[in-house]
């Protein structure tokens, strides 16, 4: 049994749930008439999903009306419709008094007439009258096998929690379920009960954590309330008002309760957490203008603390506002890219804000893909809204997870990171007739490898690799040369020893394309081949790279070590024959290098302009440089904050009156903006 509230009822009702045998459930809604007894009327019949704990745990009804939700006991989520074909009831009656009442309008929204003459009727008799509803939109053990704790209906989304420690962010989209994004609250919190919104702004999640029951904030990141009482395997209610916070709960029989008055808040938030451990890569998303502040700047960091964070940055402020943490890595974000631009005027770049896809990378060979939408938000704290939507995931080790009794077993495969990421750049093709994304990463196990994304599939599918560096690839570079009315695909990585290789991927990506067309979305990687050319830029890991096209259609290649040395080479691509389709060669044009540009790691590099670089380093310099031929010259040097320095992105930025920006974001032990 389990109350659900419904909006439209009249006072003094309610709305009651009943699972019973072979699956059946009833809706049934439950009037409390004063000095006599509850009349109960059944309103309609569904059926749950075959399980072997066949029951429903949860229930709400949807305020879009005319859907009900419901959790069960094996973790699913099941969508149905409120009412029959016809709208009608079938019976109503009293349990006890002799009275009648029946229903003479529709069932959402029910009038009752007292027919108090007619015999006593049992309001059950006769539901077979009501057709057995199945669900009209099914997500099967969303929350694993230890069932739905509750689902609850907030700014018109859908929020879900259940025993395995996280709660889902959902919508319905023609009448079907979508799911949007999951969150992981915090560490140990393996029993989320409840969610409670709160009138600031805050989220607070109830749950139990071994046999305490918590009050995590979301807000403040942290334990509200901490209250010994046996574990969650028990009835309570807990209940908070300005005045006091009462939990009430049973433990061996006894009724127990805990109050607390109202307190003064001594402790302040200064300013928001952003990571609780080193930022190990940033990516600016782009700028949403909001009435009366200007453009603000949206960021995405990643973490060593397993977290991605969607964050503004205002130069004005001087503050740094979370939007949304991405929690889905089970290990550290070594990776961030965006597929597609975002700037105005871009194809990402919409009126009502930015739209992009994420791509997420780092240990335990786990990727995460996300759809982020960020719109001007006036009325929240940061300015911008943002709504994060899952697209897919991909592990190595999916087929390892899947495996029975596993712990038995020894696992051969080491855990293997990846390091860096790369979206291959491409249009529309006649074998390719709806636009794609293919992605590059760079592996720790010594691998390149290539993924593409079916999006409509929600799948990341492993589509080429190779092992050619057999040792950590530190970074991937992936570039398109059209020559001729023929295209390119061109792909450059870096790995641990120095090296710097160059592959052309075009072959293997068309190859990936028609295989997968054939297996429906299945197959084994291919082979990417061997580089078309490689060279010894440094003497140990390269651990930044960028590549930027000159005017003139050739290629400048900067690349920076741990040695504290910068390398750049113009590069020349080149068909053999006339046929466009003919192979490919590399010619390098010109090679200069910087031996002790930086005294420790360089971390970060950036060509401007054909004559202009930019580099970062673990030495907390920021160094312009001025390329000219066989040379490099120092132009200024400028110190931040940042320690630990693992990452630099940069834009421009044209201002009002034509004056153009440079803007930096470098992180590390912190988050610093420059410009």
């Amino acid at each position: 049994l389990g109350w659900a509230p419904r909006p439209g009822l009249p006072p003094g009702a309610a709305s009651l749930l009943a699972s019973g045998p072979d699956g059946e459930m009833l809706w049934l809604d439950v009037t409390h008439r004063p000095g006599r007894a509850p009349r109960v009327q059944v309103m309609g019949r569904y059926l749950l999903p075959l399980c072997k704990q066949r029951w429903h745990t949860c229930a709400a009804f949807l305020p879009q009306g005319g859907l009900l939700l419901c959790g069960d006991r094996r973790g699913s989520l099941l969508l149905f419709p409120c009412c029959s074909s016809s709208g009608q009831a079938v019976e109503s009656s009293s349990i006890a008094s002799g009275s009648t009442d029946r229903v003479v309008e529709d069932a959402t929204n029910p009038v009752y007439e007292d027919t108090s003459s007619e015999p006593e009727l049992s309001c059950l008799s006769h539901k077979e009258a009501l057709p057995l509803e199945a669900p009209l939109s099914v997500l099967f053990g969303l929350h694993g096998k230890t069932g739905v704790t509750s689902v609850s209906c907030h700014g018109g989304y859908i929020y879900s929690t259940g025993r395995d420690g996280v709660y889902w962010q959902l919508r319905v989209q023609d009448q079907q379920l979508e799911v949007l994004w999951k969150h992981r609250p915090c560490k140990g919190l393996q029993w989320i009960e409840e969610l409670r919104f709160t009138a600031d702004g805050d989220l607070l999640v109830l749950g139990f954590h071994a046999d305490n029951f918590v009050v995590w904030s979301s807000r403040m990141g942290e334990k509200l309330h901490c209250i010994p009482c046996g574990g969650g395997h028990r009835s309570w209610s807990y209940c908070s008002s300005p005045e006091a916070e009462v939990f009430a709960f049973i433990r061996c029989g006894d009724v127990l309760l805990y109050q607390r008055g109202a307190e003064p808040c001594e402790q302040q938030m200064l300013l928001p957490s952003l990571h609780g451990r080193e930022i190990t890569c940033v990516r600016r998303l782009g700028a949403v203008e909001v009435p009366g502040r200007g453009a603000i700047n949206v960021f995405v960091t990643g973490s060593e603390d397993t977290t991605a964070c969607v964050l503004v940055l205002s130069e004005h402020s001087r503050a740094a506002v979370p939007l949304a943490r991405l929690s889905d890595h089970v290990s550290s974000v070594r990776a961030l890219v965006l597929a597609g631009s975002v700037g105005p005027g871009d194809e990402g770049f919409g009126d009502e804000g930015l739209s992009t896809l994420l791509f997420s990378a780092g240990g335990r060979a786990q990727i995460e893909c996300y759809r982020l939408l960020c719109a001007a938000d006036p009325a929240s704290e940061g300015a911008v809204g943002c709504q994060v939507i899952h697209v897919a995931s991909h592990r190595l080790d999916e087929h390892w997870e899947r495996k029975k009794n596993r712990h038995k077993l020894v696992k051969m495969d080491p855990e293997t990171r990846y390091m860096s990421l790369s979206v291959i750049p491409g249009t529309s093709t006649k074998q390719m007739p709806i636009p794609w994304k293919f992605l590059a990463a760079a592996c720790s196990d010594g691998s390149v490898r290539v993924f593409r994304l079916l999006e409509a599939a929600r799948k990341l599918v492993l589509v080429a690799e190779s092992f050619h560096h057999q040792r950590c690839v530190l970074k991937v570079e992936a570039f398109l040369h059209t020559q001729a009315g023929g295209e390119r695909h061109l792909l450059c990585s870096t790995a641990t020893d120095g090296g710097i290789a160059f592959w052309d991927i075009t072959s293997p990506i068309a190859d990936a394309v028609d295989a997968l067309n054939q297996a429906k979305g299945e197959m084994q990687p291919l082979a990417l081949g061997t580089p078309l050319l490689t060279m010894m830029a440094h003497s140990c890991g390269v651990n930044s790279l960028h590549i930027y096209e000159t005017p003139e259609g050739q290629y400048l290649v900067a690349s920076g070590s741990d040695d504290g040395s910068i390398h750049v080479c113009l590069l020349e691509v080149t068909l053999d024959g006339d046929n466009p389709m003919a192979g490919t060669c590399l010619h390098v044009l010109e090679r200069v290098a910087q031996p002790r540009a930086h005294a420790a790691h360089v971390m970060g590099i950036r060509v401007l302009r054909p004559d202009l670089l930019l580099s970062a380093s673990v030495d907390q310099r920021l160094t312009l440089w001025q390329r000219s031929p066989g040379r490099l010259d120092k132009l200024s040097t400028t110190f931040f904050h940042v320690p630990d320095l693992a990452e630099l992105d940069c834009w421009e930025v044209v201002e009002a009156g034509g004056e153009q920006w440079l803007y930096c974001v470098l992180c590390g032990q912190g988050l610093e903006m420059l410009r």
